[in-house]
């Protein structure tokens, strides 16, 4: 049986917060990795206090991005804590970094300064707006790279304000794109024995995920405006408004979109109709073909949609709700909500030899290994 903690005797260092950092910590503890949390012993974590809803007095979101981690505290502005910290520094295969621009610079904490003094350690920054530029020392967290990036003003409604994603896309795949580089440098340290300095943004994640409405910029001068549920690239791909409930319809190349007219009564004649065989024509032609699809579907309850397109083969599904998302069979099938306490959580959305990596851990009150990890300095 495959090993479901493959990074099991490696030591992570996270001086994190919010989302971005303890998300990387996260994904390498399922992965079996020691991930030391370093806090305020103050305030710990901001996210300790995002709520309600609360558990044991930390907020829920918290406990999600943070399971199987140690908690340990320290005031950098005390010269004991923070040679404390160096110590950690020292004992790390790598460290993560999420905090404000500059902070670790003020008490003394220099990267190329640590590098050099542990060559085989690997540091991991993520940062607001990058290294450089005239936003680079600006702070930064996911909604301001929603707008700065132009995710926002792609998502929502035609002729309305622009929207937020409703989840933190940016900074969860800014720790993403942190533990990818983090893996990929412990290949190279594997082969010459040399660490590396992996650094990635919010802004650059944004911008990562506006590859594709960037790139019609770059070649035509487009500028994409938001299609709600649908794509600039691709009709019909969107929800369409059945008799009692929302369906989704992704009808994504020209044969799918023939099986679609197929199948729904009162559509073979869009089927037929030569300007809508292929998608261009179709994107071309959006505004005249969605309402004749969207009177049709409006005619059919979700239920008898969804067994039309079944058999057609078309993609579809309906919208659901956190609560119906929760307790669908599929959630339950893929079996992703990972037992940690007394709760179950989301884990990581792939499986190895069809074992799912978990820590099994739960997330760790503040400064809950303050002692042990101080002795273990001694």
């Amino acid at each position: 049986m495959t090993n479901t903690a493959p990074l099991a005797g490696l030591t992570i260092l996270e001086l994190g917060h919010s989302v971005a950092g303890p998300y990387a910590g996260l994904i390498l503890a399922e992965l079996g990795a020691r991930v030391i949390k370093v806090e305020n012993p103050e305030t710990g974590d901001y996210a300790r206090g995002w709520g309600p809803p609360f558990l044991d007095d930390d907020a829920t979101a918290f406990h999600a991005l943070n399971r199987g981690k140690e908690s340990v505290t320290l005031d950098f502005s005390d010269p004991e804590q923070l040679g404390l910290l160096r110590r950690l520094i020292a004992r790390a295969d790598a460290v993560i970094q999420n905090l404000r621009p500059g902070l670790l610079g003020k008490f003394g904490i220099d990267v190329a300064e640590v590098r050099a003094e542990h060559p085989e350690l690997i540091w991991c920054d993520i940062g607001a707006f990058g290294k450089s530029g005239p936003l680079a020392a600006k702070p930064g967290y996911d909604p301001l790279a929603q707008a700065s990036s132009g995710i926002m003003s792609v998502t929502g409604e035609a002729d309305r304000p622009p929207v937020r994603v409703g989840v933190s896309l940016v900074d969860m795949g800014s720790g993403m794109w942190t533990v990818i580089g983090l893996l990929a440098a412990l290949v190279e340290r594997q082969k010459t024995g040399q660490g590396a300095h992996v650094s990635t943004s919010l802004f650059e994640t944004g911008l990562a995920w506006m590859t594709i409405p960037l790139a019609a910029h770059a070649v035509s001068g487009e500028v994409r405006k938001p299609h709600g549920s649908g794509l600039a690239e691709i009709v019909p791909y969107q929800a369409f408004e059945a008799a009692d409930g929302q369906v989704m319809i992704a009808a994504g190349n020209d044969r799918l979109f023939a099986r679609l007219c197929e199948a729904i009564p009162g559509l073979a004649g869009l089927g037929a109709d030569e300007r809508f065989r292929q998608n261009r024509g179709r994107v071309m032609l959006r505004d005249e073909l969605i309402p004749q699809i969207e009177a049709a579907i409006g005619r059919l309850r979700v239920a008898e949609v969804a067994a039309l397109l079944d058999a057609a083969q078309v993609p579809n599904c309906p919208l659901l709700r956190v609560d119906q998302v929760w307790t669908h069979p599929q959630t339950e099938a893929v079996g992703i909500l990972t037992p940690a306490g007394d709760h179950r959580w989301v884990g990581l959305p792939f499986s190895i030899d069809d074992h799912r990596p978990s820590s099994g851990g739960v997330a760790p009150r503040l400064g809950a290994q303050d002692q042990t990890i101080r002795q273990e300095l001694q």
